[in-house]
């Protein structure tokens, strides 16, 4: 298989990660070490969960970071308000020796996540945690969503085969191809992207289009050039005049397959009202001894047309999703972030730092975190978050951080941790696995789940909270932030 890397450069980023590695540079806090975690304030789409995704292209960007001469004189021509530079010659001079030398840990892709949780840590000099920011960002928070999304979608199809068909209307060419990586994660069973099967191995298939048809002077006649031209990939897209009658020529097609040998795959049903007309191609389909020959259909589908249809019977074997899952319909974006929750001097004890808000979902969690996730009786039972430092034992106690009366006690149930390392000094020690593993994990993963929180409307929410001190801790850095310490007693 060709190199299935994505290649982002390091040049991807916002302005003020540069601008403020060169403050800490000219400040001397350069080497400061930091602890930052990425994670996400919401669940997209109003559900109840997410699924973790883009691993693999955040630790290929990490590993291979660089500043090429052309970035570093680019940079050179940036002016302040003053018409001077921006960052003096031997600032630049560092740009061009940078070297990403952090420890990263990480979930696996195709993980179930949930808000707050961490997704990615990254521990180590503070310029060199704060220059990746932007790009991590991008990568986790848009294949998360998509692969969310296929989730969703594959869910509605309750087992029937998903195929992503979104590269035309998806935003721009690596947003296709991000997409159809996440949405075989996700749970799609393949793509019509062949640049995506070609780099990652994810199955292609595709029928024709309308033009095809329209080519031709009848619809019949069109069919049997196409299955004289594939005989191995007859799939007929019926609905370009008459759907019932494309139905029936696609049977005569079928028909003169077989004569030579060939089977009809399929028919497939772009418009037009999909359960009824479904129905009477399965029926007729079936009348004329083509029991075998599958319905697909598409058309601005998502997983509540798809459950609507499943509902109203629909004779729909393969669901084609293209606009609505590449573009993330319902939640243009995840909205993950990436906050600084502890500083340390090297070889020193780290110190906690908190961002506070006048949003609670926006305080953020202090410290060196981890998640731990509990299972009992065959389900995920939820996910606590603790600190490194103050690792709880096999019965703990974890608090919500929305109401602080809501606990949960576990007591010894079985449970794992969800960060695992992937990196030690910008050196790979876990390699992520294939593409293949991290769908079946979301497989499995979804099929942990207790089926409310996978409902699309008003879901149950999972248990995630806070261990109890580091939620003691938290409301201690809070209050002295706020300067109500002193007022309270002290800390």
């Amino acid at each position: 298989m060709p190199d299935a890397r994505q290649h982002v450069p390091v040049m991807l980023t916002d302005l003020y990660q540069i601008t403020m590695a060169y403050a800490y540079w000219r400040s001397g806090t350069a080497e400061t070490e930091a602890c930052f975690h990425a994670s996400f304030r919401r669940n997209p789409f109003g559900g109840g969960f997410a699924v973790a995704c883009g691993l693999e292209q955040v630790v290929d960007y990490l590993s291979g970071i660089r500043f090429s001469e052309e970035d570093v004189a680019y940079l050179a021509t940036l002016m302040g308000n003053d018409e001077k530079p921006l960052f003096v010659p031997e600032f630049l001079d560092w740009l061009r020796d940078f070297r990403f030398t952090c420890d990263v840990d990480a979930v696996a892709e195709g993980t179930v996540v949930f808000p707050r949780e961490p997704l990615v840590r990254v521990t180590g000099p503070i310029i060199q945690c704060q220059i990746v920011e932007t790009a991590l960002l991008n990568i986790v928070n848009f294949q998360t969503l998509i692969a969310t999304k296929a989730a969703r979608v594959c869910s509605a199809a309750q087992g029937d085969p998903v195929l992503e068909f979104g590269l035309r209307r998806a935003q721009g060419p690596d947003g296709g191809l991000s997409a159809s990586r996440a949405a075989y994660i996700g749970g799609c069973a393949g793509s019509s992207n062949v640049l995506a099967g070609q780099r990652y191995g994810i199955p292609v298939g595709g029928t024709h289009a309308h033009s095809w048809v329209m080519a031709f002077d009848t619809e019949l006649e069109s069919f049997l050039a196409y299955a004289e031209a594939m005989p191995n990939n007859a799939t007929f897209l019926v609905d370009t005049y008459d759907t019932l009658e494309g139905v029936r020529h696609a049977i005569e097609a079928g028909r003169r397959l077989a004569e030579t040998g060939h089977t009809m795959i399929g028919i497939r049903i772009d418009s037009g009202d999909l359960a009824w007309l479904s129905r009477r191609a399965r029926e007729i389909l079936d009348e004329a001894g083509f029991g075998h020959v599958k319905i697909y259909a598409s058309n601005e589908l998502d997983e509540y047309l798809i459950e609507s249809l499943k509902d109203q019977g629909a004779a729909i074997d393969v669901w084609g999703v293209g606009t609505r899952l590449v573009t993330a319909e319902g939640s243009p974006a995840l909205g993950g972030v990436y906050k600084l929750s502890a500083v340390r001097e090297p070889g020193g004890a780290w110190e906690p730092r908190i961002k506070v808000s006048e949003q609670t979902a926006k305080v953020t969690m202090p410290g060196v975190l981890q998640v731990r996730r509990f299972t009992r009786d065959g389900r995920f039972d939820g996910d606590m978050i603790y600190s490194v430092a103050q690792a709880p034992g096999p019965d703990c106690t974890m608090v919500d951080p929305e109401d602080s009366t809501r606990r949960k006690a576990f007591c010894g149930e079985p449970a794992e941790e969800l960060l695992q390392p992937v990196l030690r000094a910008g050196v790979l020690v876990t390699e992520t696995p294939p593409i293949t593993a991290a769908r079946e994990r979301a497989a499995a993963q979804l099929a942990m789940l207790d089926p409310g929180v996978k409902r699309f409307l008003n879901p149950h929410g999972y248990p995630v909270g806070v261990e109890l001190q580091l939620h003691d801790l938290r409301t201690r850095l809070i209050l002295k932030a706020r300067g109500l310490d002193d007022a309270e007693g002290g800390i």
